[in-house]
């Protein structure tokens, strides 16, 4: 059933490469796309998380140490205390 006002009004109807062809045209080819993809398993979930886990403790405990070891460094030559 076809809407009054694309009858009365041919300009309302979609015309080829209007916003919502397009919106529907990315859809599919991005749909398409992820069919493509090759998702990642449980077990290389997992790992990839322990790795980045470890990686924030790494870098935490690094700049930590940081901030104790140059904090002294900072308030007795640039602050002056």
């Amino acid at each position: 059933m076809a809407d009054a006002r694309s009858e009365s009004h041919p300009s309302v109807r979609a015309q080829p490469g209007q916003p919502e062809e397009r919106h529907g045209h990315f859809i599919s080819e991005a749909w398409a796309e992820l069919k493509k993809v090759e998702w990642p398993g449980q077990a290389q979930v997992i790992q990839g998380t322990v790795v980045v886990l470890i990686a924030c403790v790494v870098v935490g405990t690094y700049l930590y140490l940081n901030d104790l070891i140059w904090k002294p460094v900072v308030s007795k030559v640039f602050l002056g205390q």
